[in-house]
């Protein structure tokens, strides 16, 4: 009876406004990339102080759990991760959009994170002090082996292009490694620049890494960005039923699969929605079609990240240890409400714990109705929306999200910086998402890695740190199964005469089953220059001395400061080496990037270069507003490929200084952020 008497304590109509207008406000936020549920909750968190300690959880909640949803619109649309939580929704959402399946794919995410919502919230409710305890079972080993396991994901993530996905994380764990060491204190790879110190932002670098090859792409072809067929642009909620009703089991399990690597702090939906991309794409029958437009790929994403909320809330509420940066700003408003957290409090304060567990469930079940409405017409608006001005737009939310993280321009500068290295290695297999997982993952992987050896050394029993601890293997097991899997999965293919995956498949002379791999080298085809991938070789061969530099400037370091790059360095180093050899054999075919319908203009994306370039350079010197103005006037004729009347050039430059004034105001006046105004003010 007390439950329910809670449920209908959550049922009040004020409970209700705040967890619809949180769901809302979430979801907008989410969407834009950059602005992060961190974010969201930590501007509202103030204005809850007045409120009924679980009326303000609720609001907090239903914030988090929309943001968390919210990412999903800018990686199925603008193939940008909303949130980091959505890098995996990037891979087969994009690809529906561009085919004309984009409301199918926000439908399917909608469904997947209600339904995955649900789980982790109910899995809150009922089984938060056993669960708790799985938290208390992993040490800096168990997180070493689960940052290596997402690593792992790779070979997944990089079919029939194993050994450059590998070298991509490399770098990225290198990336990760820029700034202070997470152990020891050690000042690494700044080059003697501050703008290194604080290491590089983890969503700047998404936000560089996915979104500015897109823009790149967008200005150089007429070809639309989205296409929409005839009788298919609506968000097609019968399809998508019967979609996700088909797919139940891959909901359930990446929905259960988030909830617990929610529990575990500082893993988060990130990890949750790569494991569990992975784990779909290995259970299904149609392996070969993730990456191409999957709705299974979305599916698993969407159903893991937003399990996260509720798995994450539990190690938070029952051990008082937050597992992403959302929780802790959520305990510490639970704090300042004189509410004290421990094992206790389901039993001392049930009243405003169980209020808001079903405050979060009702939030979530509003994601439904609400998400699919802003769905409709979010994904008919970037459909409708004119390229000329959709590109300067896209490019103002990345400098806006990259920006607003620390009010710091310098973060804007290396998000540009890295999209342009990712539109160049793009070109030639080097995708972005294994660069990004080793950034995401480095530092836990280096702090798990630095404590278990410091505590193997205190013992006496390295090994036996990493390797005789029963969770520890079993994750190492899940690890080498993950790695090998293509190699697998290559050896079934050429039994079911199906496509090959890894790079050796290519020698053969195979047909690939994905697009957008590199074409099969044919059997009477020379070996030696002519099937030589020459991009990859300079490549390969600057990352050679990449490695290198890195080895010798670990040197100067302290043994737990260097421990880790010395390795990752070792390892880049060889992984090079060995492209550079298979490149250089014939036996790596060159990457071919995707052919557009029309012309394609390299001076537009040189112009782009350019002028983005000068535009985060001028920002803190001319101030957000102007230099914000220009670049959208300059970007907007970079992407207009045909002659427009003087008219419609004024609306558009209305509408520039409309949309630049109202981010203004929004950073500014809103979120109250110290926005750069320039000289000229």
């Amino acid at each position: 009876m007390e439950l329910l008497s809670y449920f209908l304590d959550a049922l009040t109509p004020f409970n209700l406004m705040l967890a619809l207008v949180g769901v809302v406000l979430g979801t907008v936020v989410g969407a834009l990339p950059g602005l992060s549920a961190t974010m969201a909750v930590a501007v509202l968190v103030p204005f809850t102080f007045t409120m009924d300690p679980a009326a303000g959880l609720i609001a907090l909640g239903a914030i988090y759990t929309g943001a968390i949803y919210g990412g999903a619109y800018a990686a199925i649309l603008v193939n940008t991760p909303g949130t980091p939580s959505a890098i995996a929704t990037t891979f087969d959402g994009y690809p529906m959009a561009r085919r004309g399946d984009g409301g199918l794919a926000v439908t399917l995410a909608t469904i997947a994170s209600v339904v995955g919502g649900i789980v982790g919230a109910i899995s809150l409710l009922l089984l938060a002090p056993p669960l708790a305890q799985v938290a208390l079972a992993f040490g800096p080993t168990e997180y070493f082996w689960l940052a290596v396991f997402g690593l792992t994901l790779i070979s997944a993530l990089s079919v029939g292009n194993t050994l450059k996905g590998l070298i991509g994380a490399c770098l990225g764990l290198l990336l990760s490694m820029v700034g202070v060491a997470v152990v020891g204190g050690d000042v690494r790879y700044t080059g003697g620049m501050q703008a290194f110190l604080g290491g590089i932002d983890i969503t700047s670098a998404l936000i560089g890494l996915y979104c500015v090859p897109v823009i790149l792409d967008l200005v150089a072809t007429r070809d639309p960005h989205l296409r929409v067929d005839t009788g298919q642009d609506g968000i097609r909620l019968g399809e998508a039923f019967r979609l996700a009703w088909k797919r139940k089991f891959n909901v359930i399990r990446s929905s259960v699969i988030g909830t617990v690597i929610g529990i575990l702090p500082g893993a988060g939906g990130s990890i949750a929605g790569l494991v569990s991309y992975t784990e779909a794409r290995r259970a299904s029958p149609r392996s070969n079609e993730f990456g191409k437009g999957e709705p299974d790929g979305v599916i698993a994403t969407e159903a893991a990240n937003n399990a996260t909320v509720g798995g994450g809330f539990i190690p938070t509420l029952v051990l008082g240890i937050p597992g992403t940066p959302p929780d802790a700003i959520i305990l510490g408003a639970l704090l300042v409400q004189g509410i004290k957290i421990g094992p206790t409090l389901f039993a001392s304060e049930g009243q405003i714990v169980y209020t808001f567990i079903y405050g979060l469930l009702i939030a979530t079940v509003l994601m439904l109705p609400m998400g699919l409405l802003i769905g409709r017409y979010a994904y008919r608006s970037v459909v409708a929306f004119p390229k000329a001005m959709l590109v300067p737009t896209v490019a103002l939310l990345t400098v806006i999200g990259s920006f607003a993280i620390h009010s710091n321009p310098e973060d804007t500068r290396i998000m540009f910086g890295l999209g342009v290295i990712a539109w160049v290695l793009n070109r030639y297999g080097f995708a972005p998402s294994p660069i990004v997982l080793g950034l995401v993952l480095g530092q836990i992987a280096e702090q798990g890695f630095v404590q278990s050896y410091l505590i193997g050394n205190a013992t006496n029993d390295v090994l036996g740190m990493f390797f005789g601890r029963p969770i520890s293997i079993g994750i190492l097991a899940a690890a080498v199964l993950t790695l090998g899997y293509p190699f697998w999965a290559e050896w079934r293919a050429a039994r079911r005469s199906r496509a090959p995956l890894t790079e050796m498949a290519y020698v053969a002379g195979e047909t690939p089953g994905a697009s957008g791999h590199p074409p099969p080298m044919p059997k009477d085809a020379p070996r030696g220059p002519r099937g030589t991938d020459t991009g990859g070789v300079v490549l390969a061969a600057i990352f050679s001395v990449i490695a290198l530099v890195a080895f010798w400037l670990a040197r100067d370091m302290s043994a737990m400061g260097a421990v880790f790059p010395s390795t990752i360095s070792a390892v880049l180093a060889a992984l090079s080496l060995g492209l550079i050899v298979l490149a250089l054999t014939g036996r790596v075919w060159p990457a071919t990037a995707e052919t557009a319908q029309g012309p394609v203009s390299n001076q537009r994306r040189v112009g782009l270069v350019i002028a983005f370039g000068l535009w985060v350079w001028l920002m803190p010197v001319l101030g957000f507003a102007i230099s914000g103005f220009i670049a959208f006037v300059v970007l907007a004729a970079l992407g207009e490929h045909d002659a427009v009347p003087v008219r419609s050039w004024i609306i558009r430059v209305a509408l520039a200084a409309l949309i630049v004034g109202a981010f203004w105001w929004l950073m500014a006046d809103v979120l109250l952020l110290r926005m750069p105004r320039g000289l000229l003010f």
